[in-house]
C-alpha cells in the first residue's frame, strides 16, 4: 500500500543541479552528464539561459533487476524526478506520470563515448521506458554525441565521430603533419570544446531516441533479457548475436 500511494514531486531543486535561468519550457534543455568532473566543466561550457546540468555519480539503479521499492528510495533517481519536475504515482495508480510540470523540452544523457558510457546510456533508458515512457513517446529524450577524435593541422582543429569520419577528413586534408588525439572521455575536453562539439545547438550531434508501438513487445522483451536478473536468456542472447558485432571495446 505504501509502495502504490508513493508520490515522487519536486519540492526543491537537487543540490548538484545547475538550473538554467530560462522558465520557457519549449527551449530548455537538462543534460544528465557522466560523472561530477564531466559536470563541471559542463556546468562552465554551458549556455546558462536555457541549460541546465545534472550530474550523475556512475552508474544509476539498474531498475530491471532492482525490488520497486529500492526505486523510490534511492536518491539520485528522485533527484531526477525532481529535477524534471514531473510526478509519478496515484492512489489509483502507482505509476501515473503526470507531465504538467516538465521542466525542460530536451533531456538530453551525455556520457563518455565507450563501453562505460553505453552502459549509463542503458541504464538510463531502461529507467526512463519503465517509469516514464511518455517522455520518449513525445520525443524528448536524446543521447548526446561527444567526438571520438581532435584532429589539428595547421592550426586548424577538425573533429570525427567515428572512423569513418576520421579517415574521410584525413583524406581531404592530407596525412601528413597531423596531430590526432583520441579522446578517452568528456573529462578529456575543457568547456569550450565540450561546447564546440557536443553542447552547442548549431554544431553538435544528438540522437533523438523513438518509441515504436508496433515494436512494443519486443522492446520489453530486449530491455527484460538484457538488463533483468535471469543470466541464462541474456547469455543466449549475446552468443547467438557475437557475429554481429564488429565494433568492440575490450
Amino acid at each position: 500500500m505504501v509502495q502504490r500511494k508513493t508520490v515522487l514531486s519536486g519540492a526543491g531543486l537537487p543540490g548538484k543541479l545547475a538550473d538554467c535561468s530560462s522558465r520557457d519550457r519549449s527551449i530548455a534543455e537538462i543534460f544528465f552528464v557522466e560523472g561530477d568532473s564531466a559536470g563541471g566543466t559542463a556546468k562552465q561550457g554551458r549556455d546558462r539561459n536555457f541549460q541546465a546540468i545534472m550530474p550523475l555519480r556512475g552508474k544509476i539503479l539498474n531498475i530491471e533487476k532492482a525490488q520497486e521499492h529500492r526505486m523510490w528510495e534511492n536518491e539520485e533517481i528522485k533527484n531526477m524526478f525532481t529535477a524534471l519536475g514531473v510526478t509519478i504515482g496515484t492512489e489509483e495508480d502507482s505509476k501515473a506520470l503526470n507531465l504538467e510540470k516538465l521542466r525542460y523540452d530536451k533531456i538530453i544523457i551525455m556520457t563518455d563515448a565507450d563501453v562505460d558510457g553505453a552502459h549509463i546510456d542503458t541504464l538510463m533508458l531502461t529507467f526512463l521506458y519503465r517509469f516514464m515512457p511518455e517522455l520518449i513517446k513525445q520525443g524528448h529524450v536524446y543521447l548526446a554525441q561527444p567526438p571520438l577524435f581532435k584532429i589539428e593541422k595547421n592550426k586548424k582543429v577538425w573533429y570525427a565521430y567515428d572512423d569513418d569520419q576520421m579517415n574521410q577528413i584525413l583524406n581531404e586534408i592530407g596525412r601528413g603533419d597531423n596531430k590526432i588525439q583520441r579522446y578517452k572521455g568528456l573529462g578529456e575536453m575543457d568547456a569550450e570544446q565540450l561546447w564546440e562539439t557536443t553542447m552547442d545547438p548549431e554544431r553538435r550531434v544528438l540522437r533523438r531516441v523513438v518509441f515504436d508501438e508496433e515494436y512494443s513487445s519486443e522492446i520489453d522483451l530486449t530491455f527484460n533479457t538484457l538488463m533483468g536478473d535471469k543470466v541464462e536468456p541474456r547469455r543466449d542472447f549475446i552468443e547467438e548475436r557475437a557475429k554481429y558485432a564488429n565494433n568492440l571495446d575490450i
